[in-house]
């Protein structure tokens, strides 16, 4: 017999929520405690944005064998697995006496949180009905943003009584204790297309990759999310203090905001696609509105416009999440037994472009002289500019297309 929605949610959905609360809040953690890491270590800016982009390094380079895997052997084993490797890289993070350390231990943390998003949507196409995905896949990344909010202001009330180390040591005793929930709580469902051979599930992301109707609906989310992944995970809180003239107080407060804004924006996106899709109105409609919006607030930010700051950052980061609609457009145009191998294609893809993106801003502002310990305008000028343009392109590909499926 089914279980019952409100037991597939309790069993299904709240563990893995817990660690994708998690998973972003390794993600945009660094960001607050970056003033801390550039003292201890005595970073350049570069090398702060290559430590911070190693968590995408990582979590980008385990995408296609995380789709495999999860197809293969599905989520629960997976995600659970994959939580104790964060477990470790949160404890050496702590631990660290050096770059190298560091670098280490944020490599493992992006390795070890790879599945939580992933591992997630493919319970929910194996669990839940096809009509409740972008409900589901909405209300999980709120999990998510969550998590983001609490990287902001609470990180920056614990800092001074505990200092970061104490905080890594911490959400290493967390990532353990939710492996262990996903571990034995998360039923086990037979999988779509159980017994193919591992070579033929390897080369099913040849299909997805010759696929032209795959870039075009992925490109304009990788594009617009790995900007606002490394502008809200690092980025911005450099931005506020050099361009906005904020203090540190004030800086997270307004990355809180934002974060708060991307939380609600994926209720709203995620819910209100599934309504207005019973009335006519595509899921694809939604995206493009959405990335057109988070378009016209990044160009804001490029400008360097402060007048409306908190509410420019606020419409940003509530229309960016949009992007996350691409997921459910996407395992509608392919089969079910690829749905974990198609979307750990286009995450892969997000998280290579976040890596680049945090480390080549990092090296954008390295080309201007810093004054007074501020990074120049017109580096931060160049470099959001630039992340504009590729949203801009991407997105004018996708308008033209009009919505249909397999």
């Amino acid at each position: 017999m089914r279980p019952s929605a409100a037991r597939l949610m309790l069993v299904v959905f709240a563990p893995f929520a817990a660690g994708y609360f998690l998973s972003f809040l390794f993600r945009n953690i660094n960001a607050v405690i970056a003033k801390d890491l550039g003292a201890d270590f005595s970073l350049a800016p570069s090398e702060l944005g290559l430590l911070t982009s190693a968590y995408f390094l990582a979590f980008a380079a385990f995408q296609l064998p995380l789709g495999v895997l999860l197809d293969r052997y599905g989520p629960r084993r997976v995600v659970a697995g994959l939580l104790c490797i964060a477990a470790l890289g949160a404890l050496l993070f702590g631990l660290a006496g050096d770059l190298s350390m560091l670098t280490v231990g944020r490599a493992l943390i992006g390795l070890g949180v790879s599945g939580c998003l992933m591992g997630a949507i493919k319970a929910f196409t194996l669990w839940f009905p096809p009509a409740r995905l972008a409900t589901l896949n909405g209300l999980y990344i709120a999990i998510g943003g969550a998590g983001a909010l609490s990287a902001t202001a609470p990180v920056e009330a614990l800092l001074g009584p505990f200092g970061w180390r104490v905080i890594f040591y911490a959400l290493a005793a967390l990532a353990l204790a939710v492996a262990a929930v996903i571990f034995t709580a998360v039923p086990e469902k037979p999988l779509p297309g159980e017994g193919a051979s591992l070579r033929r599930q390897i080369a099913g992301f040849g299909e997805i990759f010759r696929s032209a109707l795959f870039w075009r609906i992925a490109l304009p989310f990788v594009l617009s999310h790995a900007a606002y992944m490394a502008l809200q995970g690092l980025w911005l809180a450099p931005w506020l203090y050099d361009i906005g003239g904020l203090e540190r107080a004030a800086v997270a407060r307004y990355l809180f905001l934002t974060a708060l804004a991307y939380t609600a924006g994926s209720v709203f996106f995620g819910g209100m696609s599934d309504r207005l899709a019973r009335l006519g109105f595509s899921h694809l409609t939604m995206y493009k509105t959405g990335l057109a919006v988070a378009l016209a607030a990044l160009l804001i930010l490029a400008s360097g416009v402060t007048t409306g700051l908190v509410a420019s950052m606020m419409v940003y980061g509530f229309a960016v999440i949009s992007g996350v609609l691409a997921f459910s457009l996407l395992t509608g145009h392919f089969a079910q037994e690829m749905s974990g191998r198609v979307i750990s294609a286009a995450n892969m893809l997000l998280f290579v472009a976040s890596f680049a993106f945090q480390w080549g801003i990092g090296a954008v502002l390295r080309l201007y002289p810093a004054a007074d310990g501020r990074y120049a305008p017109a580096g931060y000028a160049i470099a959001l500019f630039a992340l504009a343009a590729l949203h801009a392109a991407s997105l004018a590909w996708l308008l033209p297309m009009r919505e249909r499926r397999a």
